[in-house]
């Protein structure tokens, strides 16, 4: 059911019910939804007289739902792994530092991740310590599996990230020197969006959650990036789908209407669905200025895609980089290492 209708029948099953127990708001996320003309006027008059705060009344009418409307404990049907790519054609908003440290969250939490890196730069294999992977000789690569010239099994590019806190759960699969001409080599592959999609498929089943480190351009090694996230055939919405990097700048805000248009352009041709699962304002500080303030309350007004983190400009994620150390090993108490966490529990897993 949608969270709309869910509240308005919780609302009004909250109206009929009577000495219902105190419920625990302290800490409790903030969320938003649409009510009917006059519903929340309505809705607070009674918690007036009621004597009950107005969120605590919400809380009272949601718990009284849920208690009615349990989650099933299976899925109605078998969902595709999740795919998520975090994209920005726009360089240096912090695409490795998200697409690691949210892989980096999910390995922590017991999910089972493969980490792609699709940016022809290498910057996330270099960061996690596997530059001299990107440049060895007469090894089959990601782009060969793509344009049906590899031979071998792609399991065997995988490399894991073997610290104890993953458990053998979070594998790489590295950038490589051909990545370079990837935009060339698909344009002679047939059907080419669907390259990466058939590249993957022997890897799903042994992963929860697959995460690819956007390219920094757009053009055909996005649109197959973007393919790879659309929703499939029974996937539930908002699973699979686009993360976005931004700062609060006037650039970022003209590069993600890039990519939106990009992305709405494949889906109106490819009769297709992908959804934008949020942006994620990277490196804020409020000390910058009021413009810098003001382009982030702009972002923040977008309910589509949604704002899911605020991350300040602090520096551990630089250290971890610059050190070639996973964050969540090099500073795992940190705000960067909570932020991280607090983003993978985003992802519905």
């Amino acid at each position: 059911m949608d969270i709309q209708d869910a509240a308005e029948h919780a609302i009004k099953a909250w109206y009929e019910a009577d000495g219902l127990p105190e419920v625990e708001t302290d800490g409790a996320k903030t969320w938003g939804t649409f009510l009917p003309v006059g519903e929340p006027d309505q809705f607070k008059a009674v918690c007036s007289q009621r004597g009950v705060t107005y969120v605590q009344g919400l809380a009272q009418a949601l718990t009284l739902w849920l208690e009615a409307h349990p989650s099933p404990s299976a899925p109605l049907v078998k969902q595709p792994v999740v795919r998520v790519i975090v994209a920005n054609q726009k360089g240096g908003v912090g695409k490795t530092f998200l697409s690691s440290g949210i892989a980096q969250a999910l390995a922590e939490a017991g999910h089972r991740v493969l980490l792609v890196d699709y940016d022809p730069q290498g910057h996330l294999t270099a960061e996690l310590g596997f530059e001299e992977l990107m440049y060895e000789d007469e090894v089959e690569t990601l782009m060969m599996h793509m344009d049906g010239t590899a031979k071998g099994d792609i399991h065997d590019l995988l490399v894991a990230l073997d610290d104890d806190l993953f458990g053998d759960r979070l594998h790489l699969l590295p950038a490589s020197d051909d990545a370079f001409l990837r935009d060339v080599a698909l344009s002679k592959v047939s059907f080419s969006e669907a390259a990466l999609e058939r590249a993957l498929e022997p890897l799903e089943d042994d992963y929860d959650v697959i995460i690819i480190d956007g390219p920094p351009s757009l053009g055909l090694n996005m649109d197959t990036a973007l393919y790879y996230v659309r929703r499939r055939e029974g996937e539930l919405e908002d699973r699979s789908g686009v993360i976005t990097p931004v700062w609060a700048n006037r650039a970022s805000h003209r590069a993600v209407r890039l990519l939106k248009a990009q992305k709405d352009d494949l889906c109106k041709k490819g009769r297709i669905q992908i959804d934008y699962l949020g942006l994620i304002i990277n490196a804020y500080d409020s000390r910058r200025g009021k413009l810098v303030q003001e382009n982030k309350e702009e972002w923040e007004k977008s309910s589509s895609p949604p704002v899911l983190a605020v991350i300040g400009d602090l520096k551990e994620g630089r250290e971890a980089a610059d050190g070639e150390i996973p964050l969540l090993v090099y500073a795992p108490d940190s705000e960067h290492a909570q932020v991280m966490r607090d983003l993978a529990k985003e992802l519905a897993v």
